[in-house]
């Protein structure tokens, strides 16, 4: 389905080629996303095979949970064929897509969508889960029966006495340091009031029962 977008202004001035102020939206039979292609957020109704010339439809994004697998920062601006220029682009997933990457780790199987926000389009967001949000890329902590972690990622857990991560790590979590650095008493405390009560695996089921997905990192 091509639309003229009514959120987005023509760059003149770039480098990369014109933009024709269309773009394609990917939905399938009943506004669906058709097996074979890439997830589409956007939804159109009535769906595009029951329109006709002159007709009018209604063209967004329905109330749906998406989780998030990137979020990359433009500093200067992303330039695109389009206006405004991305100062952020963040990838997601809608509701039962998986992230997973092909055996040969060059390419990604079920990518997902890009949202810039701040580029004109009215999203509007409400955080549903943020699974360990206390803790940061890199921070090691130790666990309830002793064994010292480096969190790489909510579900990307890796254990320094070289065993495997198994369940992983049982909470409540000791913050040791951030950003190799002995951690201060007030990121300490909120690591450990995170913790203090539920488990990993708990956080795991509760992102799934959101995601329908796996949390493969």
């Amino acid at each position: 389905m091509a639309v003229r977008w009514p959120w987005w202004e023509i760059d003149t001035t770039g480098e990369f080629g014109h933009w024709n102020g269309i773009v394609a939206l990917g939905v399938g039979s009943g506004g669906r996303v058709p097996p074979e292609a890439e997830p589409e957020l956007f939804r159109i109704v009535p769906a595009p095979e029951h329109l006709k010339a002159g007709d009018v439809c209604r063209i967004g994004v329905p109330p749906t949970p998406v989780h998030v697998t990137a979020v990359d920062h433009h500093d200067p601006p992303l330039e695109t064929v389009w206006l405004p220029r991305p100062t952020r682009t963040v990838s997601v997933l809608p509701r039962g897509f998986s992230y997973r990457e092909f055996p040969d780790g060059g390419h990604l199987d079920g990518s997902g969508c890009t949202i810039h926000p701040g580029d004109g389009i009215p999203f509007s967001y409400e955080l549903l889960m943020r699974p360990y949000a206390s803790l940061r890329v890199g921070d090691e902590v130790a666990d309830a029966v002793g064994r010292a972690w480096q969190f790489n990622g909510p579900w990307d857990w890796t254990a320094f006495d070289g065993q495997p991560a198994g369940a992983g790590p049982e909470w409540p979590l000791v913050l040791l340091t951030r950003a190799g650095t002995p951690c201060s008493l007030e990121d300490a405390k909120a690591v450990a009031t995170s913790t203090a009560s539920g488990s990993h695996q708990k956080t795991v089921r509760d992102w799934m029962s959101l995601t329908e997905a796996s949390p493969t990192p």
